[in-house]
C-alpha cells in the first residue's frame, strides 16, 4: 500500500502519523521525530543534541545500560535515538508479534531514562576520545571550518558532535533539560511501516505518546550564508591538500524549481563521472582522484558546498580550476546531451531510490516535513522529465550566488 498521512489528538495535540502498511515480512519499523531539535537547537552547548540522543541509548535508570539492552536483544527488539541537524529521532524496530512489547519497553525509557552520573561520564569518555582521534581527520577538519566560515556567528557553524571544551562543560541537568524540551508532543511527528493496520498503530502509539509532556512548538530557524566570500587555511602535516569549497544557493526548502536545482547540480558535480567539475579535475587535468559539488536546501539553510583532494603543489590549480568550472556553467548553462543523460539517469534510477518501505517512508516524511503535498515526488520526476534546456539554462544563470565562493584548505 502507499503511504499515507493521518493524525491522533492527544492532550489537545494533533500528531501527523504517516503510514505504510506492508505484509511480505512480519516486521514493524517505528521513528518518532521531533522537530526543530536536533543540533540546530545546540545555541549554548555545542553536541548537546548528540549528547542527549546517546544517554537515551543508555537505556533506563532502574535496569541500566547492559541489562535494558540484554532485554531487547532476548525479543529482537531495537530502540535507539540519534540527532540530526533539525530533527532528533526516537526509532524502533521488532518483529510484528513483539510490536506491543517494543513500545512498551519505548515508554518505559521516556519515563525513566538513564539519568547517572555514571553514564554521563562514560559518554563524555567515549565522545571526547571519539573528538581527539579526529584532530588527524583532515577532512572532517575541513568539512567543519567551512561550516564555520560559511554560517560565522550561528549555531551552524559548530561542529554537531560539539568540541573537547563543550563536551566536558556538558552536565547532566542541560541533558535532562533539553529532553524536557524537545521530547514533546507538540514537536512529534510519527512515521510507521511494516504487517498492521494504521489503526493498530494509532492505538498502539497512542499510549506511547500519553507518556510525553505538551510541550512548545518552535519555528525551524533559517541562516544565511555569509554573502562575502572568504578562503581559510589551516596548516597540518599532510601529504595532500584538502580543498572544501562553498556558496550561497538561493532557495527556499518548499521551492517549485528545486527539481531544475536537482538537474543543474547533478550536471556541475554531484553526478560523479561525466560532471563537469570531475571532467575537468580528475580526467582532463588529473588533479584530484574526485571533486563534488551538491546543493544543501533545508528549513534551516540552502548553500552549495563541494570538495576535492589534490596535491599540496597543485592547490592553486585546482582551486583555480574550481572557479573556472563554475563560472563557465552560471555563464554558458549546460548542453543538450547533459540534459538528456542527467534526465535518463535521475529517471531510470528512480525505482532505486524507493525499493524499501524505509525508502517510501522517508520520502513521504520529507514530503511533509517541507510543506510538500503527498505525491510531489512523482510530480517532480514528471517535470525533469519535460524539462527544456533554455529553461534550464535560464534556471542557472539567475543563481550567480553560487560564485561567491568560500573555503577551507586544509595544507602543509
Amino acid at each position: 500500500m502507499a503511504a499515507k498521512i493521518e493524525h491522533i489528538e492527544i492532550k489537545g495535540v494533533n500528531i501527523p502519523v504517516i503510514f505504510e502498511e506492508d505484509k511480505r515480512l512480519p516486521i514493524v519499523t517505528t521513528q518518532i521525530v521531533f522537530t526543530d531539535s536536533g543540533s540546530i537547537s545546540d545555541t549554548k552547548k555545542a553536541g548537546l543534541a548528540k549528547f542527549s540522543a546517546k544517554l537515551l541509548n543508555e537505556g533506563t535508570k532502574a535496569l541500566g545500560s547492559n541489562a535494558f539492552a540484554e532485554k531487547l536483544e532476548s525479543k529482537a527488539i531495537g530502540i535507539s535515538a540519534h540527532a540530526g541537524t533539525e530533527t532528533f529521532v526516537i526509532e524502533i524496530s521488532s518483529l510484528k508479534e513483539e510490536y506491543k512489547t517494543a513500545l512498551k519497553e519505548l515508554t518505559e525509557l521516556i519515563k525513566d531514562p538513564n539519568y547517572t552520573q555514571s553514564s554521563m561520564s562514560k559518554i563524555q569518555t567515549m565522545t571526547l576520545g571519539s573528538l581527539s582521534s579526529k584532530e588527524n581527520d583532515f577532512d572532517y577538519i575541513a568539512a567543519n571550518n567551512l561550516k564555520k566560515i560559511m554560517f560565522e556567528g550561528t549555531v551552524l557553524g559548530e561542529p554537531s558532535s560539539g568540541t573537547i571544551e563543550s563536551v566536558k562543560s556538558i552536565k547532566l541537568s542541560d541533558v535532562k533539560n533539553f529532553i524536557e524540551k524537545h521530547i514533546v508532543l507538540s514537536r512529534a511527528i510519527v512515521v510507521v511501516g511494516g504487517d498492521l493496520t494504521l489503526d493498530e498503530v494509532k492505538k498502539n502509539m497512542k499510549k506511547v505518546l500519553e507518556s510525553l509532556e505538551v510541550g512548545t512548538a518552535t519555528k525551524v530557524p533559517h541562516f544565511d550564508v555569509r554573502k562575502t566570500p572568504k578562503t581559510d587555511i589551516i596548516k597540518k602535516e599532510t601529504k595532500q591538500a584538502y580543498i572544501y569549497f562553498g556558496s550561497p544557493y538561493n532557495m527556499r526548502v518548499d521551492d517549485e524549481e528545486y527539481y531544475k536545482a536537482r538537474v543543474a547540480t547533478f550536471i556541475l558535480g554531484a553526478g560523479g563521472f561525466g560532471s563537469r567539475l570531475m571532467e575537468e579535475i580528475r580526467v582532463k587535468r588529473g588533479l584530484a582522484y574526485s571533486a563534488y559539488a551538491r546543493i544543501h536546501v533545508s528549513k534551516s539553510s540552502s548553500y552549495m558546498s563541494g570538495y576535492l583532494q589534490t596535491k599540496l603543489d597543485s592547490m592553486d590549480e585546482a582551486k583555480a580550476t574550481v572557479v573556472e568550472v563554475i563560472e563557465k556553467f552560471v555563464k554558458d548553462g549546460v548542453t543538450k546531451e547533459e540534459l538528456e543523460q542527467t534526465k535518463k539517469f535521475l529517471l531510470g534510477s528512480e525505482p532505486l531510490r524507493v525499493e524499501t518501505m524505509s525508502q517510501r517512508l522517508n520520502r513521504t516524511f520529507m514530503e511533509y516535513y517541507k510543506g510538500y503535498a503527498l505525491g510531489h515526488s512523482e510530480e517532480e520526476l514528471v517535470k525533469i522529465k519535460n524539462l527544456k534546456l533554455k529553461d534550464l539554462n535560464k534556471y542557472i544563470k539567475r543563481h550567480r550566488e553560487i560564485l561567491e565562493i568560500s573555503y577551507a584548505i586544509v595544507t602543509k
